[in-house]
């Protein structure tokens, strides 16, 4: 039995999106750039239901617009069918390293944001990729000045001033009332 790491040393890469085929092999969604590079960090550990547990890969491959694997815990469809919606996690240290002013999507989830008066507008939902720039999504939490889900441009130096990763918050420069 494998030892599963701390989640904190962890980092999510996808999730199984269905199963794929009659002999257990699954459909990935690939949080990387470009999504192959999933299949280059490792171990997988998937998260069923908030538990984690680790997944070999016996086999991986493009297919049509996305990608498809067998997993050594899916003999057939019955298994794959299974893992609907694990999220793949990987460990933090099986991923490039990033310069200071970069960062992995997955890090800034669920980070506060304020602004530069301090107002909370928030926490990260989620980010979206537009083509001109990324989008931070905002969802309001506890704390925050109003009930309002805002979308934010990805603009480093100009809309997102700083992002401290200690204190998991990011300053913006952004109206409240926009």
């Amino acid at each position: 039995m494998s030892i599963v790491p701390d989640r904190e040393s962890l980092i999510q890469v996808g999730h199984v999106h269905t199963a794929y085929g009659i002999k257990g092999w699954v459909w990935v969604m690939s949080r990387t750039h470009p999504i192959a590079n999933i299949f280059n960090y490792g171990p997988w550990y998937l998260d069923r239901g908030g538990v984690l547990s680790p997944v070999e890969i016996l086999a991986s491959r493009p297919q049509a617009k996305g990608l498809v694997a067998q997993l050594d815990i899916c003999p057939d469809r019955n298994a794959a069918d299974t893992l609907v919606g694990a999220a793949i996690w990987v460990p933090k240290s099986a991923l490039p390293v990033l310069d200071e002013d970069e960062y992995y999507w997955s890090e800034l989830i669920d980070m506060l944001v304020v602004t530069e008066q301090d107002d909370v507008l928030g926490r990260v939902h989620a980010m979206m990729e537009t083509g001109a720039n990324d989008v931070i999504i905002v969802r309001a939490c506890e704390g925050s000045m109003d009930d309002q889900e805002r979308l934010l441009p990805w603009l480093p130096g100009r809309v997102v001033r700083f992002v401290d990763r200690n204190q998991r918050r990011i300053r913006v420069d952004w109206d409240p009332t926009f």
